[in-house]
């Protein structure tokens, strides 16, 4: 898809573990032709700041994202920080696990159409339990000019691990009246920030 002249393409992380959502990252990477923005939303973050030292990968953008150091504890680091309450809503099932319908709407989809929002929740991914104790090899924030759209009213990530996890990779900060899906409920300010390390104007 091209949009503002600059072709878009999602990847779709399998959630089974870090090395699956990076193997199918590298494998979209692979077919971009020119520098790309890396953007990754919530876990995703995590999976950019892996992937991101690629040559190819010119900026990153983090969308109320994880973003951890290399080998670094990432729910260690999290649980310095309040708990969202995203995280009482968590069913575990089979080694899985995914937000409950009420969870969902109230906590990672606040702000969403709620018709849109259950069309979400039924397609939403199933996390693996081991998923979050993964330790990136990587950090790739280090290397590559960072933007971090941060949200203020997000129930899903801590909107103070946020702002710690921006300042601390010195990225280009916005603020976003927001649940943790702002790139639905603020898709200007996202699309700008995108944009912006991009190299383009809105």
């Amino acid at each position: 898809m091209v949009l503002a002249g600059l072709t878009a393409t999602a990847v779709q992380n399998p959630l089974t573990s870090l090395a699956d959502d990076v193997a199918a990252t590298r494998c979209i990477l692979a077919l971009q032709d020119g520098p790309t923005v890396l953007v990754g939303h919530s876990w995703a973050g995590t999976v950019i700041s892996e992937t991101g030292v690629d040559p190819k990968v010119s900026a990153l953008v983090y969308i109320a994202a994880r973003a951890p150091d290399a080998d670094e504890d990432d729910v260690a680091l999290a649980a310095k920080f309040p708990t969202p309450p995203a995280n009482a809503g968590l069913v575990k099932s089979g080694g899985f696990a995914q937000f409950s319908e009420e969870a969902f709407l109230k906590d990672f989809a606040g702000g969403v159409d709620p018709d849109k929002a259950r069309v979400l929740h039924a397609v939403q991914g199933r996390i693996a339990d081991t998923l979050f104790a993964s330790r990136t090899t990587e950090a790739a924030w280090k290397l590559k000019p960072s933007w971090y759209a941060v949200s203020r009213q997000d129930r899903t990530t801590s909107p103070e691990l946020e702002r710690f996890l921006a300042k601390r990779m010195q990225a280009k900060t916005i603020e976003v009246d927001a649940s943790h899906l702002s790139l639905i409920t603020h898709p200007q300010e996202i699309t700008d920030l995108i944009l912006d390390a991009a190299g383009r104007s809105s």
